[in-house]
C-alpha cells in the first residue's frame, strides 16, 4: 500500500525562504463578471487545485488543504522539474482536458483511478515565489509575467493559464456560450493573500458546488446499488444541513465505485441536524426507512439547476468524488438562510399505514 499522504508544515517566515506550503488564495461568488481595466479573466478549470513547490531538483505536489500528492501524478512532477529554475512555488490547477479542448473533472478522476496520468496539463495561474524572491507582495500582474517568462510556450504538460485584460462582461458571456463552468477574475494590482477570499471573484455558467454525502436509497427497477444520494452542507453554526438528493450522472460503474466507498462509513444514526423533509415541490417523496445514513466523511461534487425557496437543490446531476477537500469545510456558497426547508402541513388521511 502507499503511505499515507504527508501535510507539510508551514514555513514560519515566508518573507525570508520558499515555504513548506503556502494557504491558497481562494474565491468568492460573484453575480456579475466585474468591468474595468484593472481586472484580469480567467477561464474557471475543472480539476485539482495543486501547488508545485520546486526545490534543489525535487518536486511536491500540494493540494489546497496542504497534502502531498507528488505520487500520484509524478508525470507532472517530471515535467515541472524542468522548468528553468533553481526553487520556485507556483499555483495552479491539475486537469484533464477532453476532445473539445474543455477540462473535465471526470475525466480527471477516471485518469487519477486507473493510473494513466501521463497525459494530464498542469496549468501554473501564479507565482509566488522565484529564486530566493518572494513575490507575494507583487501585483498579479506582474507575477504572471514572470511566470509566463518560465513556462514552456509549447508544453503539452505544463501550460500557462492565460487571462484576458479587462471586458469581464464579454468574456464571461463568452464562456458560457462555450459551456465552460464559469470565469475567475482577479485584481491586477493586488497581492496574493492566503486563504482571502474577497479579491478573486468567480462567476459561474453552471451552478457547481460540492456537498458531504450523508446517505443513499434504495434502486428501483433494474438500477444497481443506489437510487439517490443524499447531500448536505455545513452551516455557519456547524451543523450538517440538508441539501436535497443526486440521482442522475452515474454510469453503472460509477454506482459500483461508489457503493464500495460507502460502505465502510455505514452507520445507524442519522448525521443531520434535523431530517429531511419527505415532501418537496420538486421530486418523489423521500421513504426515510429506505435511507441507508453513512458517517459525513465522503465529498461529492453536482451541477444543479437552482437551490428551491424551501432551500432544496434542484434537477442535481452527479459529477464525482472531489478528494482534496475534507468534508468538515463545505458550505453553502449562495447566501444562507436560517429557515432551512419548510415542511408542506400534513393533511389528515383516512388511508392506512404501509
Amino acid at each position: 500500500m502507499p503511505p499515507p499522504p504527508r501535510r507539510p508544515t508551514r514555513s514560519r517566515d515566508p518573507t525570508a525562504h520558499l515555504p513548506d506550503w503556502v494557504a491558497p488564495q481562494l474565491t468568492k461568488l460573484g453575480e456579475n463578471a466585474p468591468e474595468g481595466e484593472d481586472w484580469a479573466h480567467e477561464i474557471k478549470l475543472d480539476g485539482y487545485r495543486m501547488h508545485a513547490r520546486i526545490a534543489a531538483g525535487t518536486v511536491l505536489l500540494l493540494t489546497r488543504t496542504g497534502l502531498d500528492w507528488t505520487d500520484k501524478y509524478t508525470p507532472t512532477a517530471a515535467a515541472l522539474k524542468q522548468l528553468p529554475v533553481r526553487e520556485a512555488y507556483i499555483d495552479g490547477e491539475l486537469c484533464a482536458v477532453g476532445a473539445n479542448g474543455v477540462t473535465s473533472f471526470s475525466l480527471l478522476q477516471a485518469a487519477s483511478d486507473n493510473r494513466t496520468t501521463a497525459a494530464l496539463v498542469y496549468f501554473a495561474f501564479d507565482l509566488l515565489y522565484v529564486d530566493g524572491k518572494n513575490l507575494m507582495t507583487a501585483p498579479l500582474i506582474e507575477r504572471k509575467r514572470r511566470l509566463r517568462s518560465l513556462l514552456p510556450k509549447t508544453g503539452r504538460s505544463i501550460r500557462f493559464a492565460d487571462h484576458q485584460l479587462g471586458k469581464g462582461p464579454l468574456f464571461y458571456q463568452q464562456a458560457c456560450r462555450m459551456k465552460l463552468e464559469g470565469i475567475v477574475s482577479k485584481r491586477i494590482d493586488a497581492p496574493y493573500k492566503p486563504g482571502d477570499r474577497g479579491l478573486w471573484v468567480k462567476t459561474k455558467c453552471l451552478n457547481r458546488e460540492e456537498f458531504v454525502i450523508v446517505g443513499w436509497t434504495d434502486p428501483e427497477g433494474s438500477r444497481p446499488r443506489i437510487g439517490a444520494l443524499l447531500l448536505a452542507y455545513y452551516d455557519p453554526d456547524g451543523r450538517l444541513t440538508y441539501a436535497g438528493r443526486a440521482g442522475t450522472g452515474m454510469s453503472g460503474d460509477e454506482l459500483e465505485r461508489v457503493w464500495r466507498r460507502l460502505q465502510p462509513l455505514a452507520t445507524r444514526t442519522m448525521p443531520l441536524a434535523v431530517p429531511p423533509p419527505r415532501t418537496s415541490r420538486f421530486g418523489s417523496p423521500l421513504v426515510l426507512s429506505r435511507v441507508h445514513w453513512v458517517r459525513p466523511e465522503l465529498v461529492a461534487e453536482v451541477n444543479y439547476l437552482t437551490w428551491t425557496q424551501d432551500n432544496l437543490l434542484r434537477q442535481v446531476v452527479y459529477l464525482g468524488l472531489p478528494e482534496d477537500k475534507p468534508a468538515r469545510q463545505v458550505q453553502r456558497s449562495v447566501p444562507f438562510t436560517k429557515t432551512i426547508y419548510v415542511a408542506a402541513p400534513r393533511k389528515p388521511s383516512t388511508r392506512s399505514k404501509a
